[in-house]
């Protein structure tokens, strides 16, 4: 007969499994399925409508703290690069001009989860997004490089206008009040 003693307890035993990290790997897994089952850019289809859903809360969440009905180009680039260090990224401005807002990272707040999980980007395009154009009127979301992609980190343009910079980029477009109702 085994007597362990409370020190021998199950719950003292180094497992690395705890909220954070096992929210991480519950997306990384249902973002490997979908992208095995329906192919990446389907799989980035589905995880574009909830990221910009969470968009949209985030950007009312926000307005709502600054008590402000609508964020300046100023405000949305703090926007982008806070939200993200609140939840453990580690964004920063590049540049930002009327047209655009330039952003690197050097922290995917998925951390190594997001290895080979391109579809989980789609969570950052559809949150800038939807934040930038309900406030700016118009986005277009390029990821240039991409931790998920192998990158050391991650570039992330964001059109404010459609100029022809905007419409020659590889992104993906937002508009005020898209698919709202």
């Amino acid at each position: 007969m085994n007597s362990s003693s409370k020190t021998d307890s199950i719950s003292d035993r180094s497992i690395p499994l705890e909220r954070d990290v096992f929210l991480r790997t519950l997306i990384r897994e249902l973002a490997g399925t979908l992208q095995d089952v329906v192919g990446t850019e389907e799989a980035s289809g589905f995880i574009s409508v909830v990221g910009q859903n969470m968009g949209r809360q985030i950007d009312r969440d926000y307005k709502s703290a600054l008590k402000v009905s609508n964020l300046t180009r100023e405000q949305v680039a703090d926007v982008l690069v806070d939200l993200k260090r609140r939840i453990q990224g580690d964004f920063f401005i590049i540049e930002q001009t009327d047209e655009k807002i330039v952003l690197g990272n050097r922290a995917c707040p998925f951390a190594d989860k997001v290895i080979d999980r391109p579809a989980m980007c789609m969570m950052t395009s559809n949150v800038f997004g939807s934040i930038a154009a309900d406030n700016l009127g118009y986005a277009k979301v390029e990821l240039q490089e991409t931790i998920a992609m192998g990158d050391a980190g991650c570039r992330v343009v964001v059109y404010l206008k459609p100029t022809p910079e905007a419409e020659e980029s590889q992104g993906r477009e937002y508009f005020k009040g898209e698919d709202e109702g």
